[in-house]
């Protein structure tokens, strides 16, 4: 099935939820709105004609403040079919949030974690959003682009200064 063809599904199934596409990128994206996502998700793993039945990855991006905005990427893969599908949302940098698509996709708790662990992204109705890399304690969201490093973490220094500073 072609990139097009999919975009067509979701389109006459979810009318509204495709806001763009991302044709450079590889896979070809679908942008999302925010509000469908769960549900193309959900739409595309139990549709036969699509199967998405592996989440490949989950990433949190941060665009900085310049476009203001943190995206989560999904990169989806239908195993019998051998379709691959990129899809994206876009988020507000001050209240990043998202719905879990875990209930759909197991690996998603994991990845999920991980973008709330490094990006501060939290995701609607994960069963157990809480740090996967990270000590709880940790203060800030290290791949987010306004992260301050702390210079102690329990009187260990984690912040080394140059000679510069």
């Amino acid at each position: 099935m072609l990139f097009e063809e999919i975009k067509s599904l979701v389109q006459n199934e979810l009318a509204g939820a495709i806001i763009d596409e991302d044709q450079d990128a590889t896979p070809k994206a679908l942008i999302i709105s925010n509000q469908f996502i769960h549900r193309v998700c959900d739409f595309l793993h139990a549709n036969e004609k699509t199967y998405f039945d592996s989440l490949s990855c989950l990433t949190g991006l941060d665009n900085g403040e310049e476009k203001n905005s943190i995206e989560v990427v999904y990169n989806l893969y239908s195993i019998p079919y051998d379709y691959h599908l990129m899809l994206k949302v876009e988020l507000s940098r001050q209240n990043p949030e998202v719905d879990s698509v875990s209930d759909i996709w197991k690996a998603a708790d994991w990845h999920e974690r991980e973008a709330y662990d490094l990006v501060g992204i939290h995701f609607k109705n994960h069963p157990d959003l809480r740090r996967i890399l990270l000590p709880n304690d940790w203060e800030g969201h290290p791949l987010r682009k306004d992260y301050v490093e702390q210079e102690k973490y329990h009187d260990v220094i984690v912040k080394w200064k140059s000679e510069n500073e």
